[in-house]
């Protein structure tokens, strides 16, 4: 019975050792790792060079060519991204960082080391850099500015309706690619821009459609659309006729004298409207041989009127 008993008591204590012994080994291997990577190393890095503010047409030959290998001083605790990733991205802008020559942009990789570290951050120090200078070899693609067309499909709620028309951010966009395939292209649409019940203000994004072209692209590749929608009513006025081109020895007489208008317009506007601001005319130099009548047309109205038509369709006349 004593013997279970400090057995049992011997192992306690051995496994109470084990577990200490395993912490003391963990903190131990913590702090030794910690204060490695507190000392300072020296290591060469990639750095891949990306260009901006690039021209849309402008396309360069070769991307493998954009890499910096850079020898640099810094903490172990800095270096531990590079475990993970091949190489770190250096921006260069090319109106300011690079000098731009017929199909070639040169960076000065030397005379740009400040800029290097300044993006790198204050945890690196550059000692040095190869190449010296970067060659970067472009081509450039035909381009042009072609208007834009909507594609719409739009419903609008009972008595209401587009007040002046649909407007664009841009009234054009650029197209670029293969000179032959831009040189077909004077005018691009968008994709169906299809909206019901439609009562208040219209502000959406509309991609432009390429689907017909397979090697082109276009800057931007969307617009914004915006329309004032508000209520609409109808209206109805009388006005006289004008008989215009009636030669002077030929006396007429027509009928009616007057014809009733219908028009849709905004309420905004309804009560604004005025004879005085529409005319109908009917033309003498449009009547055919053996015609007896005249179409009446009109030839003047206000912009903010819509689907305005004239309620008789014919004018009959008599020659006397």
């Amino acid at each position: 019975m004593n013997s279970n008993k400090k057995l049992n008591i011997s192992n306690y204590f051995k496994k109470k050792s084990v577990k200490r012994f395993s912490l003391f080994f963990v903190i131990a291997s913590v702090f030794l790792i910690f204060s490695k990577l507190s000392n300072d190393y020296k290591q060469t890095i990639r750095l891949k060079v990306n260009l901006v503010n690039l021209q849309d047409e402008i396309i360069l030959q070769d991307d493998s060519l954009n890499m910096i290998n850079a020898y640099i001083e810094a903490k172990g605790f800095s270096l531990i991204p590079f475990i993970f990733k091949k190489s770190k991205e250096i921006v260069v802008d090319v109106h300011t960082d690079v000098i731009s020559m017929p199909n070639q942009f040169v960076f000065d990789v030397q005379k740009h080391q400040f800029l290097i570290e300044g993006q790198l951050g204050e945890s690196y120090k550059v000692l040095s850099v190869k190449p010296d200078t970067l060659v970067l070899s472009y081509s450039k693609r035909a381009s042009k500015l072609v208007p834009i067309t909507l594609n719409s499909s739009i419903n609008y709620a009972v008595g209401y309706d587009i007040k002046e028309g649909f407007e664009f951010n841009v009234d054009s966009v650029k197209v670029v690619g293969l000179s032959i395939m831009v040189d077909e292209i004077n005018v691009l649409g968008t994709e169906l821009l299809e909206l019901n019940g439609i009562n208040t203000n219209i502000n959406e994004s509309v991609k432009l459609d390429v689907s017909e072209y397979d090697a082109i692209e276009i800057f931007p590749k969307s617009i914004n659309v915006k329309a004032e929608i508000t209520r609409f009513t109808e209206g109805s006025i009388d006005l006289p006729i004008t008989v215009k081109n009636k030669p002077n020895n030929i006396k007429i007489n027509y009928f009616p004298k007057s014809v009733t208008l219908l028009y849709y317009v905004d309420l905004d506007n309804y009560n604004t409207i005025k004879a005085s601001d529409f005319t109908v005319e009917c033309n003498y130099a449009d009547i055919k041989e053996d015609q007896a009548y005249f179409v009446p047309k009109i030839v003047k109205k206000p912009e903010f009127v819509k689907r305005i038509s004239i309620k008789q369709k014919r004018i009959d006349f008599i020659k006397l």
